[in-house]
């Protein structure tokens, strides 16, 4: 270990050079050096404040920023060691969503690609399971110098997310309310859902009844169902809720809403072998908007937020640091389905 002493001592006639980063540029050029490897134990604060003579919040905040690079990591009442041999990255980040659905991908293409390649990003899947979104907070927390997490809707969550270093983290696409000042950049689901159901009240009503699909146990946002209870109410349409499409069970004279892209397909593929002229016969609303439903069968009517500027603006906190709390507008896009 007195060879990764020595590179730290080194740096020392640098002009200019604070002990803070002559302790982090002495470990990077440890590692380059190969002088250390991964899974390496690296000193504790107490040996390096014994052999360089540097203060204990110099060692600690220099060890820090090495662990909210990716490059070590630390284990409680074991030590700090060494995790990644990538040195030319600045910042390791956690990226934690409900799964890769088609817009997810979107966000995560447009975020990743502005981030920057030397910014790390693990992404973690918490498919709106709680236990599995309560046992990645705590698997990642303390470990990433950034935490850009997309909640679920429930009691526990709050409590679970405050957990997180606040100005370390990022909210992303549904807001949650959290203890704390935070940052977020998100979509709202009540008032968008019920201006777009409103926004085609006159096309709706040409059909005898509008079913919406709603699976409670699912992603699915309750403020959806919400805004479409107080539609068919104030606009007096004929709104039925079913919790599941059902393949070939679709009617003419109906409309269609769903937001699970399993059940629009599976309603696409009924109207092709039916020989139903979707926009005539049945009218058929999606939500989240991606290029496949813009193509396919002429278009499908969608309501939807810009996930690439939310994506955009996501990337652009990460790399600046300035807080931002912002809610990205809904947009109608209206096709040939509705």
């Amino acid at each position: 270990m007195q060879d990764v002493y020595q590179q730290i001592r080194e740096l020392e006639h640098i002009q200019g050079l604070s002990k803070h980063e002559q302790f982090v540029m002495g470990f990077i050029n440890a590692i380059n050096d190969k002088l250390l490897s991964k899974g390496d134990m690296l000193p504790s604060v107490n040996s390096l404040m014994k052999e360089l003579g540097f203060a204990r919040e110099t060692i600690a905040r220099g060890y820090k920023e090495l662990m909210s690079r990716g490059i070590v990591e630390s284990k409680n009442r074991i030590g700090f060691y060494v995790a990644n041999e990538d040195t030319t990255q600045t910042l390791k980040l956690a990226l934690i969503i409900f799964a890769f659905d088609s817009f997810q991908e979107l966000f995560y293409k447009t975020f990743s690609s502005r981030v920057g390649k030397d910014v790390h990003i693990d992404v973690f899947f918490h498919h709106n399971n709680i236990i599995v979104f309560e046992n990645i907070i705590s698997t990642v927390r303390g470990k990433y110098g950034m935490y850009v997490v997309a909640p679920i809707p429930h009691k526990r969550t709050a409590g679970i997310l405050s957990t997180l270093p606040m100005n370390k983290f990022l909210m992303v696409d549904r807001y949650e309310p959290i203890p704390g000042d935070y940052s977020y950049v998100v979509q709202e689901f009540e008032k968008s859902s019920y201006k777009a159901f409103v926004a085609l009240k006159e096309v709706i009503g040409r059909y005898k009844e509008m079913v919406y699909y709603y699976r409670p146990s699912t992603d699915t946002p309750v403020e959806i169902l919400n805004a479409y209870k107080k539609f068919v109410h104030d606009c007096k349409v004929k709104g039925v809720i079913r919790t599941e499409y059902l393949p070939g069970s679709i009617e003419k004279g109906k409309v269609y809403f769903t937001i699970n892209n399993t059940e629009l397909w599976a309603m696409l593929k009924d109207c092709i072998s039916k020989k139903f002229v979707i926009g005539k016969d049945v009218g058929i609303l999606s939500h989240n908007d991606d290029v496949v439903k813009e193509i396919i069968c002429n278009g499908i009517t969608t309501y939807s937020t810009d996930f690439k500027k939310m994506a955009e603006k996501a990337a652009d906190f990460v790399r600046t640091r300035k807080k931002i709390q912002e809610v990205i507008p809904t947009v109608l896009i209206r096709r040939q389905s509705l």
